[in-house]
């Protein structure tokens, strides 16, 4: 069955929901479950509600929004992923994966087709984790990852707690945790880096996520006066801090295969001063690869390296990780319903690994899951440049119809 979406609407729709959040350089910002996220999350109810969709919400405010099939029994078929944003994001980043799920629900209004299994347009909260840490935190409470009373109790940075924001928006849902399961699950997003655009493709078909490992790390070492104390009698955790830096990031640059990522997002020097040598200095540490045992060979590298600046350095350190996500591997069938489809209009597409989390790993752990990627403007993402082209929407969108037409009329995936 071939439908056609409009992409001229899916670009419009696209706008005005940026125009809620709307940033001075042309961004967005829709923290989770403030009044703007709420504002973003009404435009799209009412314009579901236009169609006749069904709107429900669970218990950590998850937006699940179905059009009906001729067989409502069986399992959904589903698409989504989040409208939150980060305090300056862009206006592509999650919400591109939901507004091209409303796009084809009303390309298949308009044409009046009604599909066997019903179809699922979900609004995940909270994915970006830039108001409520971790990320993905709803989709993965969903998915039985995080306990539903630990995220409700999950604090921003003024001490609101996640269930508070939830009654105060009227986002706490009555449907269970977990409801409804899916039959599959298809996530459109932005590349949110430069692949496709430098071999100038317009569709990457997603088979899996990197694996993620996040550190806290506290180095402590010895306040002294930076005119009178000679340079071996220092223990200067900021010189440790550097050296480990240097070491790890020097590891991920030679890896030829440019599968080991390092990244040193956040460094603190506590009570700094220009005349005093570093004391405590705190700083995360993120490490990434597309094998996990590769990833644990890198997490030995850390901690080899951090036996190493204690002894040369005489510092003490302390290590917690705070957040682990094996890499993902997406459902192959899945896959290949979104390869036929790129196929069928000849969009020129590549398999590929995602870099980024997504609100797919955790469904991926429920249902059979798989994402598509479209080219963003130079890679940028979470930044108010964030750009992709009106085509490369479109042709994300019709990727993803296809694909969700095709698994919504096959009554033997996972009945």
């Amino acid at each position: 069955m071939q439908i056609s979406i409009d992409g001229q609407r899916l670009w419009s729709s696209l706008m005005a929901m940026a125009e809620i959040g709307a940033t001075p350089n042309g961004g967005s910002n829709r923290l989770a479950l403030t009044q703007e996220d709420a504002a973003g999350r009404h435009l799209l109810i009412e314009w579901c509600e236009e169609i006749g969709c069904q709107v429900r919400v669970d218990g950590v405010g998850n937006l699940f929004i179905r059009r009906p099939g001729k067989r409502n029994d069986l399992k959904p078929v589903a698409t989504g992923s989040h409208l939150d944003t980060q305090p300056k994001g862009g206006r592509f980043d999650g919400v591109l994966g939901v507004l091209a799920g409303l796009e084809v629900f009303r390309s298949l209004h308009d044409h009046n087709v009604v599909t066997e299994r019903p179809l699922e347009l979900i609004v995940w909260t909270n994915e970006e984790g830039s108001r409520f840490a971790p990320a993905m935190v709803a989709s993965g409470t969903y998915a039985g990852v995080f306990a539903v009373e630990e995220t409700l109790a999950r604090q921003d940075a003024n001490g609101v707690t996640f269930g508070q924001a939830l009654e105060e928006t009227g986002f706490k849902g009555s449907l269970p945790i977990g409801e409804p399961q899916l039959a599959s699950f298809f996530e459109l997003h932005i590349e949110q880096g430069p692949v496709l655009e430098e071999e100038e493709l317009a569709i990457g078909v997603v088979t899996g996520v990197q694996g993620m490992r996040w550190f806290d790390l506290t180095i402590h070492g010895n306040a002294a006066h930076a005119g009178t104390t000679p340079m071996s009698y220092r223990q200067d955790a900021l010189a440790a801090a550097a050296r480990l830096i240097d070491r790890l990031y020097t590891h991920a640059v030679y890896d030829t295969s440019g599968d080991t990522k390092v990244t040193f997002g956040c460094l603190e020097i506590d009570t700094p001063s220009r005349n005093v040598i570093p004391a405590n200095v705190s700083l995360t540490v993120d490490l990434r690869h597309v094998v996990d045992e590769q990833l644990d060979i890198l997490e030995e590298r850390l901690r080899s390296e951090l036996a190493d600046i204690t002894g040369t350095f005489g510092v003490a350190v302390n290590l917690e990780r705070t957040w682990a996500s094996p890499v993902v591997k997406f459902d192959e069938q899945c896959v290949a319903a979104l390869e036929r489809a790129a196929k069928c209009h000849g969009i020129p597409y590549r398999r590929m690994m995602s870099g980024a989390g997504h609100d797919a790993v955790y469904v991926s752990r429920v249902a059979p899951t798989a994402m598509l990627f479209i080219p963003c403007r130079d890679g940028i993402s979470h930044n108010e440049a964030e750009y992709s082209t009106p085509e490369h929407c479109a042709l994300g969108a019709q990727t993803l119809c296809d694909a969700l037409i095709e698994n919504a009329n096959s009554l033997e995936v996972n009945v």
